[in-house]
């Protein structure tokens, strides 16, 4: 019984973050696209500013979590949301409302699906995540490519594949998570959950977009 109140604590801590990521995010992402000004930041140079920022954070925050103190984790973990709303926010003005919503259900639906599948399981993901890190960065490569071919077809291809890796990604994490809760200490707790809460933010996040661009109705 320990045991399990020590996951089920855990993941509340994880999924709180996660949550309150996900709002931080959607709150900026809304302010700044309803700003022309703001809007017009976004669209400048400035916004590789933010997606170097946002790729730092995510690297310390992933390499050197267990040396940062927890304080120092949540604070990067909230500017990090914060930028990632802003610079999401051009998804509101390139997609309809309707089709935004609709899809960040369906995105919600999976992703919440795949996270039982991954939280219950018996069996050991842990080299279906070695192979899906692999095809990770073999889709950044790819997407990377298509930055400068242009395929429409290709874009789609792109998107499928990056669907099943997140996916996948997905399940393995929630196992993942469920293993180190088990091995935690009582202080360990709350700076883990952060770390927890970015990879499944990340999961949810990457999904959300890969599913905008095949299902997402443009303006």
């Amino acid at each position: 019984m320990k045991v399990k109140n020590q996951t089920k604590n855990f993941f509340n801590r994880v999924y709180f973050w996660m949550v309150a990521g996900l709002v931080l995010s959607a709150v900026f992402a809304f302010l700044v696209s309803s700003s022309q000004t703001l809007m017009s930041l976004v669209l400048s140079p400035l916004i590789f500013v933010f997606i170097i920022a946002e790729l730092v954070m995510v690297i310390v925050l992933s390499a050197r979590f267990q040396k940062l103190k927890t304080s120092t984790a949540k604070t990067l973990f909230i500017i990090y949301s914060i930028l990632n709303g802003i610079t999401l926010s051009v998804i509101l003005l390139a997609y309809t409302g309707s089709s935004i919503f609709l899809v960040f259900l369906i995105a919600a639906v999976m992703f919440g699906s795949l996270g039982f599948v991954g939280f219950v399981t018996k069996k050991d993901l842990s080299a279906m995540g070695k192979f899906l890190f692999m095809a990770l960065i073999g889709l950044i490569l790819a997407m990377i490519i298509n930055m400068f071919w242009k395929n429409s077809g290709f874009d789609l291809l792109i998107a499928i594949i990056g669907v099943l890796i997140f996916a996948g990604l997905t399940a393995y994490d929630h196992q993942w998570l469920k293993k180190i809760s088990l091995s935690l200490k009582e202080k360990q707790v709350e700076k883990f959950a952060i770390f927890g809460a970015l990879k499944l933010y990340l999961d949810f996040i990457n999904m959300f977009l890969l599913l905008l661009r095949l299902f997402g109705r443009r303006r």
